[in-house]
């Protein structure tokens, strides 16, 4: 499966691939900034979404605001997984060291790949995810770590939809941080620097 895509080789070989996922409407390099300074040595997979919504790029359909696809979201995840492991025997990268940096839309779809696919991340970065399939049973992701960041304020991804998300990854034993924000669904530079505190790079 063929997505159309920025690879970018790392500074650093031993350091994770980020996968980079954007927003309804962004394209794949609307998050490079947001990667450097998350990690400025590793390699970036930068997706752009194959479904055009009013001429603007996602990642999957929605029936409407906030109401997802369910059927078109299933699909193309498996698409985006399928996709991943063809572009490891490309760029010739670890599987195992692939993390999710995902905005709004790329986040939900992030978020889904492991409700589909279990422990297929190192780890995920999300800024603003709903909860992507609320019937999914999700398989085991046993302490993989996932950090959230949330707006208190955000009236696309309300706060009920960040608790319900965090849960569920728990409960399928993910180790969960959420940082919440004074804010609405805009991607701050204080959530961004959080983020990359989080993630740790050297």
């Amino acid at each position: 499966m063929e997505l159309k895509h920025i690879y970018k080789h790392g500074r650093n070989p031993e350091r994770p691939v980020l996968l980079l996922l954007h927003g309804t409407g962004g394209n794949e390099e609307d998050l490079m900034p947001l990667a450097r300074m998350i990690d400025p040595e590793a390699a970036i997979l930068s997706v752009r979404g194959n479904v055009e919504e009013n001429g603007m790029p996602r990642f999957f359909k929605r029936l409407r605001e906030g109401v997802f696809d369910h059927e078109d979201l299933a699909k193309r995840t498996d698409e985006l997984y399928e996709f991943i492991q063809e572009a490891a025997k490309q760029y010739e990268f670890n599987l195992g060291q692939v993390t999710a940096i995902g905005y709004s839309n790329g986040a939900n779809i992030a978020a889904n790949l492991l409700f589909r696919h279990g422990p297929v991340l190192k780890n995920a970065i999300l800024h603003h995810p709903m909860v992507p399939d609320a019937d999914a049973l999700i398989p085991e992701v046993k302490e993989l770590p996932v950090w959230i960041g949330a707006g208190a304020n955000d009236p696309i991804c309300p706060p009920e939809q960040t608790e319900e998300l965090d849960r569920k990854l728990q409960e399928a034993g993910a180790e969960v941080k959420v940082n919440w924000y004074q804010a609405g669904h805009q991607l701050t530079q204080e959530e961004a620097k959080d983020a990359a505190v989080w993630y740790g790079a050297p």
